[in-house]
């Protein structure tokens, strides 16, 4: 690692929060249009209660062993408070060994209800990050199913966990996420039943889209997550040979700005009730004149 100056976690918190809580017109301001190096980002995604929190620990602490990356960030949306509506923030609590790390900044957000496993405005935060100046970003899902692959458009490489007892959630998947997934991982590897896990995971992948998917063992000690780090960088290898950087920026340049005109549709709407009223064409043209407004 290089003398890089310590983070200001307050400073980056207060501007999280900030475009957490804000209307498109305040997200575009705080973002600015400036044309910064897209941030490496690696997506973790998997059932509730796999492992993900351990795992992520883990890999943390690999990526930013000496002569690594100056500055990694991690973004773990967490279920939403039935109280509240806030982070309930137990991957807060289960990654207080990495907390301290010099370069690590760590924040959990609530995914506000939202069914896809993240929050409705994660891309700006990503973006945020982005901002100011993290080399990776590790972006942790809530859950996983068939709805959850939203988190494959805004992350480079995709890492989906198995639990050996999942069961039921591989089912789920199998018309899902893991046929996006760039690495799998069967987690809790001491258990029985692991290593058919990952065998059969192997089969599946093979059968349905004929692609080479590294699968992974590891265990909770972090047996395996050294070999899931040489994983993750042979992905991006392959990444940086098929793409410029100038095509990463454009690609999430487009899922940005439709995520952006989606949340502004529907502040529109909140903001006019009225729009909804009549014929579905004078609906639309209301609609329309309070975009522009």
């Amino acid at each position: 690692m290089s003398d890089a100056p310590p983070l200001d976690r307050r400073r980056i918190s207060r501007a999280l929060t900030r475009v957490a809580n804000a209307p498109v017109a305040e997200v575009l301001a705080a973002i600015g249009d400036s044309k910064v190096r897209p941030a490496f980002r690696i997506g973790i995604t998997g059932p509730p209660g796999g492992g993900k929190s351990s795992l992520i620990n883990a890999l943390v602490q690999e990526r930013l062993s000496p002569g690594t990356l100056d500055t990694l960030a991690v973004l773990a949306i967490d279920p939403s408070s039935p109280v509240s509506g806030g982070a309930i923030l137990g991957d807060r609590i289960r990654m207080d060994a990495i907390a301290d790390l010099p370069g690590l900044y760590l924040r959990s957000l609530s995914s506000r209800g939202a069914r896809n496993g993240l929050c409705d405005n994660v891309v700006d935060l990503l973006t945020l990050l982005e901002v100011q100046g993290f080399d990776e970003i590790i972006l942790e899902t809530v859950g996983v199913g068939q709805s959850e692959v939203a988190v494959h458009k805004v992350v480079d490489t995709l890492v989906v966990i198995v639990p050996p007892d999942a069961g039921d959630s591989v089912q789920t998947m199998k018309s899902g996420i893991l046929e996006m997934a760039d690495i799998i991982v069967v987690t809790k590897a001491d258990m029985s039943g692991a290593r058919r896990m990952a065998s059969d995971l192997s089969a599946v992948l093979n059968e349905r889209s004929g692609r080479s998917v590294p699968v992974l063992q590891t265990q909770a000690d972090g047996r395996g997550v050294a070999e899931l780090n040489r994983a993750i960088d042979a992905h991006r290898n392959s990444i940086v040979e098929k793409r410029t950087e100038e095509t990463t920026r454009e690609s999430r340049r487009r899922y940005h700005l439709r995520a952006l005109a989606d949340r502004q549709v529907e502040e529109a709407l909140r903001a006019n009730p009225e729009i909804t009223e009549g014929t579905l064409k004078a609906s639309y043209d209301r609609l329309l004149a309070a975009l522009r407004a």
